[in-house]
């Protein structure tokens, strides 16, 4: 098997046809299934994702097989074309306005309740906690299908112009703009605040969404992120956890 990809915990080959993401042998049970459950779920609302093939055990290490997509990500695109970065974005967002646009099977799991779930896990004081706890119930209430995870490194582009969408660890239903808050903290510690922002405006301007309504999102999201985060993007994530910034 050919390596392709190496993450904190897990390993993705290509063998053959398939993809085969490889857990650690600690990972959790409960997390490769939840994973494989939201694939297969996602699969079923006619999004173009990797097919799901099977979940099995391979010398004591769970593994997720699903069929593989010959392409590249926009981040290579970007990557290896900068001068294409405004309409990669643009296509970017393009194809995450598809995500939310596709109501979620109803037994997807809620976006509000997995974030009130980290937070109440989150190191912060009972005070902040309350403030975003009060802040999240007080969000509207969708039905969308959000990533929850989404990057540049999770959209294939096959030869012929096509796109997948890959990485569904972290599917959710609910609120599109907590969606774009999440990417928005993805962008910003991957890629600097530049990007991040052009990515933000360009989210708003094609999706009629008030740019501070995300803004308002942005500390629940950090500090549900803030939970399994590393060490470094933690004490980023922390910085944005200001629930009287954007009031």
């Amino acid at each position: 098997m050919e390596k392709l990809f190496e993450r904190p915990n897990k390993v993705i080959y290509r063998d053959g046809n398939y993809a085969v993401k490889q857990f650690a042998e600690n990972y959790s049970t409960a997390d490769v299934l939840n994973e494989a459950l939201n694939q297969a779920r996602v699969a079923e609302t006619g999004l173009p994702i990797p097919q799901l093939v099977e979940v099995r055990k391979t010398d004591g290490k769970w593994e997720i097989v699903m069929e593989y997509i010959e392409g590249k990500t926009m981040k290579q695109m970007i990557q290896e074309n900068p001068e294409r970065e405004d309409e990669i974005l643009n296509r970017f967002v393009d194809i995450q306005l598809s995500v939310h646009a596709t109501v979620a099977p109803a037994t997807m799991n809620k976006i509000k309740d997995k974030m009130n779930r980290k937070i109440s896990e989150s190191t912060l004081s009972a005070t902040t906690r309350y403030e975003l706890h009060t802040r999240l119930s007080s969000m509207p209430n969708h039905n969308k299908v959000c990533h929850g995870d989404l990057g540049l490194g999770d959209v294939i582009i096959t030869p012929e112009g096509k796109y997948y969408i890959i990485d569904w660890a972290h599917a959710t239903q609910g609120n599109a703009a907590a969606d774009a808050a999440r990417t928005f903290l993805k962008f910003s510690l991957t890629y600097g605040a530049e990007r991040a922002n052009k990515y933000l405006d360009l989210f708003c301007k094609k999706s009629d969404t008030a740019k501070q309504y995300v803004q308002r999102w942005m500390p629940i999201v950090a500090a549900s992120q803030s939970v399994k985060g590393h060490e470094e993007e933690r004490d980023l994530l922390l910085k944005w956890v200001d629930v009287v910034e954007y009031e």
